[in-house]
């Protein structure tokens, strides 16, 4: 029942910035842990980056340490994916899940997720 909506997405120029939000509307995102996943054209799905239910705790794919920042903001059920410094391998479909959890850590591995956005187009070009 719970259902995810990405936001935020668009063209951006190398080295550039862009924000995508992940919401919700009946259920608290804070007893979830949540992921951003990315897909490529002719690629595997990439976990980016998640974040524990109920807390700050995070991981990130090595391929985006440093450059991204994941973070809830509660009050208004989002959950945030800041991307800086953005290259163009970063080209991607970006999707956001869901795993309920009220203790443990967070993974990258999209078998672990059980509620799934349709996703957001990132494009990195100039």
């Amino acid at each position: 029942q719970l259902q995810l909506v990405e936001s935020g997405g668009g063209l951006v120029q190398p080295g550039g910035s862009l924000r995508l939000s992940c919401a919700a509307s009946k259920f608290t995102l804070d007893y979830y842990h949540i992921g951003w996943f990315r897909q490529a054209p002719g690629e595997e799905r990439e976990g980016v980056s998640c974040i524990r239910s109920g807390g700050g705790s995070t991981n990130y794919a090595d391929s985006v340490k440093g450059r991204f920042t994941i973070s809830r903001d509660k009050a208004n059920n989002t959950v945030y994916l800041q991307m800086n410094s953005l290259k163009p391998e970063d080209t991607a479909v970006y999707s956001c899940a869901a795993k309920g959890a009220l203790f443990g850590r967070c993974g990258l591995a999209s078998n672990e997720y059980d509620y799934w956005g349709q996703g957001t187009q990132v494009t990195v070009s100039s």
